[in-house]
């Protein structure tokens, strides 16, 4: 049996490298990223700065994931992620066959654009469809329709795509469970690689909190937004995709390598304004602000406006709270050798109300959520913090 106090080194294996590229046409209504409108000039001059960035970090390590987030990253010119996905094979040592996630806008995907991306090394996309309702669009203040979303597909498959993920969004104003069934429906009859499904989260001052009380819109009762939920499933399931994640399924070798990292104890390095970094057991924030971000890399002083150690003991943590998103759950032995503590005698006592009201299984030395618990993970899950 694995001695379980014997301390192992965490995040072993590839990095994943995430460019946030934080500019956008509009600002969404419910979203909080940090984002800021375009401006064609700033966004040669930050697509320089972080080259400069990847650059000054590089160590060669082995690499296996990039992820172009924001923001809107299809608002870079093919030739601008070509340079950056180079800046990252110059200072990593990035493996052949490494996912190259780029997430898009259904009004940026044109089958030349899409084309002359793949070229780049990009081959896998993300496409924030969020619904295929055109009411629902309207009261996301999106840019797209409907109709836009089924071609931007089109055009995605046609420029030779062959891993293609949607976003999708539960819960939205005046949504029904009908509304969602037939999103999500759409969706599948599109045949994407990749399917995330996100319950509408409204931070405390999004503009659409203020449109909803002028609309008289509202949001569908708790135990709706369950059978929203757990119907998509069932309609992902009886089409052949797998749940892997809470929020995530996928066709049978598609699951998202570089979000795995974030569920699975891994590292990564994330480069530009807002981005953020987890290794060796250390954790770091860059500055938010554009223009601070890039005076500071133009002047080679430091990004990195938030840096601290985390204890074995908050790793562990964040290790069962972010493992426990993923259906397969926790190896209690193998993450008890990781971390040199017994697990089920450390947390046994918290979780055993949850395995006894089902919301959590105890089997052959796992934890996992159930459907169920999965819906109200942040109570469960809040036993490790």
């Amino acid at each position: 049996m694995p001695d379980r106090t014997r301390p192992e080194e965490v995040g072993a294996g590839a990095l994943g490298l995430y460019l946030h590229i934080p500019f956008c046409t509009s600002i969404c209504n419910y979203c909080n990223f940090n984002r800021g409108l375009l401006d064609k000039d700033l966004k040669r001059h930050y697509v320089d700065v972080l080259r400069r960035e990847i650059g000054c970090a590089g160590d060669q390590s082995p690499v296996d994931s990039i992820f172009f987030g924001g923001g809107t990253p299809s608002l870079l010119g093919a030739d601008e992620v070509a340079a950056l996905v180079s800046a990252c094979g110059e200072a990593f040592d990035v493996a052949t066959d490494a996912e190259v996630t780029l997430e898009m806008n259904p009004e940026s995907a044109s089958e030349t654009y899409v084309a002359d991306l793949l070229a780049t090394g990009v081959n896998r996309i993300s496409l924030g469809v969020q619904s295929f309702d055109d009411r629902e669009l309207a009261r996301l203040s999106r840019m797209h329709d409907a109709d836009g979303a089924r071609e931007a597909v089109a055009a995605i498959r046609r420029a030779g795509c062959e891993n293609l993920s949607l976003d999708l969004m539960l819960w939205l104003p005046a949504q029904r469970p009908e509304d969602v069934a037939a999103s999500i429906d759409t969706a599948i009859g599109l045949t994407p690689d990749h399917l995330s499904l996100y319950l509408l989260e409204l931070y405390p001052n999004a503009p659409l909190r203020e449109e909803m009380a002028r609309a008289n819109w509202s949001l569908a009762p708790d135990e709706e937004a369950a059978t929203m939920y757990l119907e998509a499933l069932a309609r992902t399931d009886a089409a052949g995709y797998e749940q892997y994640e809470i929020s995530n399924v996928a066709r049978p070798g598609h699951r998202a390598r570089h979000n795995l990292k974030y569920w699975q104890d891994g590292a990564w390095l994330g480069f530009g304004c807002g981005a953020h970094s987890t290794r060796d057991g250390a954790r770091w924030r860059n500055v938010s602000a554009i223009a601070r971000y890039a005076d500071a890399v133009e002047r080679g002083e430091t990004v990195i406006e938030e840096h601290r150690m985390l204890s074995r003991d908050e790793r562990l943590g964040d290790a069962l709270f972010t493992g426990l998103r993923l259906t397969e759950g926790i190896d209690l032995i193998s993450l008890g050798c990781r971390y040199g503590v017994d697990v089920e005698a450390r947390f046994g006592c918290r979780v055993r109300p949850y395995i006894d009201a089902g919301l959590l299984s105890e089997n052959e030395g796992r934890w996992r959520l159930s459907r169920h618990g999965m819906l109200v993970s942040n109570e469960v899950l809040g036993a490790f913090v």
